[in-house]
């Protein structure tokens, strides 16, 4: 709607200009030209004030004071036209800043005009029906075209093709999907048909979330538009200082409108925010969903980047680490028999000794799970326990402080299994990118075992870790940051980490194997799980900062010299009044550097 009345207005004073022009150049009557003009000028100054009074209630400065001003002062000394032109440049500015704000947020429009509505879905005879994709439930089967989005998050169960990620990662490279593969809504196939399973509802799909990530991302105001403000302040006082000081030093009060219409306010009001915008646009391009200006400006001058362990620094997926027999006993058939028993349980460690296994397992009787201790089960005869310390009570028992299953035969200790959570690859150089950043307070807050903790630390080069914290010690740990060490930045995956990320002055939230309630906790979500974006994006915000105080300045520095100028008396009203559109193409275009950053 705000939008509709800024085309209109333009579309309005275009209309009128040329009935002016036609008035003044072709029938002679200038007189009818100014009534016209002076008309259509107090219409427009007063919708601009009720425009500006309501920026001030809402604590904002009125930075549309000075072109006010402007206009009154050029209609009250006859000069119309360059009234015209300052309308002109204030209705035409606002429109531009629309477009240049749609054109900088293309990338995120991309995503909602991408979004998959029906899905083709499979029945047991092959036979296809289209269908909304709220329709489709987990484990229906749904065909996929060439050059089709994928609706929903799912594995391939019949074809493969090279696919377009581009839209959820960021990676220009196509992908090489196959059977079995996971394959995420969002995500463009290519010239092969695909028939995946969903393993998710479309509301829980990858691409469904992002959408809403946009959404919020776009209705959330830049916070940097009220730092533009603040430099409103003392500008608009310069500007009436220089003014009324020309005015009372030559006597003639032309000079006060001469110096006000090229004290333009533009590079206040246009300028910063459509950097912001701008800037995550580029984010967005480079794989994180930034939701606001804000979070921009706090990315920009991060001081401590603190980190969930387990999904974030870690893959949150346990794998064998070693197969520690006692003597008498073999790797083999320690990891055999484990796996014979875990078979049959349901505990988070047992798929990764199944799957080691590679040989047809046995039968196994008697199979019983054991609350808090483990499993055990006849295997050939032989009564096979695996579990903790606690169900294996036998004297060779020797605790070790990696995640382990200890496995008795006959009450008799064998040996132990540990596990250990994959390092993700791309941390260590995470952590060395954002020390050149300046950030030098890394810091861990994990809920797991402070030897664990320790070890994945010195991994990835972190120096500074809080151990067997609960996610109510996690807030405490982060509240009792120094504030010298402010802003702090979160960033985690799971349900327990979403207070962590709120309390931060950043939350940013692991998006693709992550929980909902992080990713709606958070200020930026990284779409692919990759951690090398955290340095990424903190790059693209300090450049996108830079762009928007620089366009602000030199709007600012160019504004003042020409009011300068203006103040001798060199500069015609008219003239000065078209310079102003000069001052703005020239800011505008600067602050769409930062969609290069």
């Amino acid at each position: 709607m705000k939008k509709l009345i800024q085309y209109r207005r333009l579309v309005a004073v275009g209309v009128v200009g040329l009935i002016a022009l036609i008035l003044e150049f072709i029938l002679q009557m200038p007189s009818i030209a100014q009534i016209v003009v002076t008309i259509l000028g107090s219409i427009i100054t007063i919708l601009m004030v009720i425009d500006m009074v309501k920026t001030i209630r809402s604590g904002n400065f009125g930075v549309d004071l000075l072109a006010i001003t402007a206009i009154v002062a050029t209609m009250a000394i006859g000069e119309y036209w360059a009234a015209l032109i300052v309308l002109l440049m204030l209705v035409g500015g606002d429109a531009l800043e629309d477009y240049a704000a749609t054109k900088a947020n293309s990338d995120l429009q991309a995503l909602l005009e991408k979004a998959p509505r029906k899905a083709h879905l499979l029945n047991e005879k092959q036979e296809i029906t289209d269908v909304e994709i709220n329709e489709v439930k987990i484990g229906h089967r749904i065909l996929v075209k060439p050059g089709e989005v994928v609706p929903i998050d799912g594995h391939i169960i019949e074809g493969a093709s090279l696919v377009d990620e581009a839209s959820i990662t960021g990676e220009s490279k196509p992908i090489d999907k196959k059977v079995n593969d996971e394959i995420l809504s969002g995500v463009v196939n290519g010239e092969s048909a695909l028939t995946i399973e969903a393993d998710k509802i479309a509301e829980d799909s990858q691409y469904q979330g992002i959408i809403k990530l946009v959404k919020q991302a776009e209705s959330q105001p830049a916070h940097f538009v009220r730092m533009a403000d603040q430099y409103a302040i003392p500008f608009t006082i310069l500007a009436y200082v220089i003014a009324g000081t020309a005015w009372y030093l030559s006597g003639d009060p032309v000079r006060f409108a001469e110096v006000l219409v090229v004290a333009s306010p533009c590079p206040l009001i246009l300028a910063a925010p459509i950097a912001l915008v701008a800037g995550m646009s580029k984010a967005s391009v480079s794989g994180v969903i930034v939701k606001s200006g804000t979070t921009l400006e706090k990315l920009a001058k991060i001081k401590t980047m603190a980190f969930d362990k387990t999904g974030t620094i870690t893959q949150g997926n346990l794998q064998i680490q070693d197969v520690l027999p006692v003597a008498g006993t073999s790797e083999k058939e320690l990891l055999f028999l484990t796996a014979a028993v875990e078979q049959h349980s349901n505990h988070i460690l047992a798929q990764s000794v199944v799957d080691a296994v590679y040989e047809e397992l046995p039968s196994v009787t008697d199979v019983t799970e054991i609350p808090g201790k483990g499993i055990q089960g006849t295997v050939n005869g032989q009564l096979v326990q695996a579990g903790n310390a606690k169900l294996v009570d036998n004297e060779q028992v020797k605790q070790i402080q990696d995640t382990a299953i200890y496995v008795a035969i006959d009450g008799k200790y064998i040996g132990c299994i540990t596990f250990a959570d994959e390092v993700r690859t791309e941390a260590k150089e995470t952590m060395s990118e954002l020390k050149d950043l300046g950030i030098k307070n890394l810091v861990m807050i994990s809920g797991d075992r402070k030897a664990i903790a320790d070890k994945i630390a010195n991994l990835v080069g972190i120096t500074q870790v809080f151990a067997e914290r609960l996610p109510a010690e996690k807030i405490k740990v982060l509240n009792e940051i120094p504030s010298t060490q402010h802003p702090i930045a979160m960033v985690g995956d799971g349900v327990n980490d979403a207070p962590s990320l709120v309390i931060a002055d950043v939350g940013i939230a692991m998006g693709k194997s992550g929980a909902t309630a992080a990713s709606e906790s958070a200020d930026a979500v990284i779409l692919n799980d990759d951690l090398a974006k955290i340095p990424a994006v903190i790059q693209i915000s300090k450049y996108t900062m830079k762009i928007a105080r620089q366009a602000v300045l030199i709007g600012i520095l160019i504004c003042t010299i020409l009011m300068l100028i203006a103040s001798v008396g060199v500069i015609p009203v008219i003239f000065g009044a078209m310079l102003q559109e000069l001052v703005d193409t020239v800011t505008i275009l600067y602050a769409l550097r930062a969609k290069g950053s």
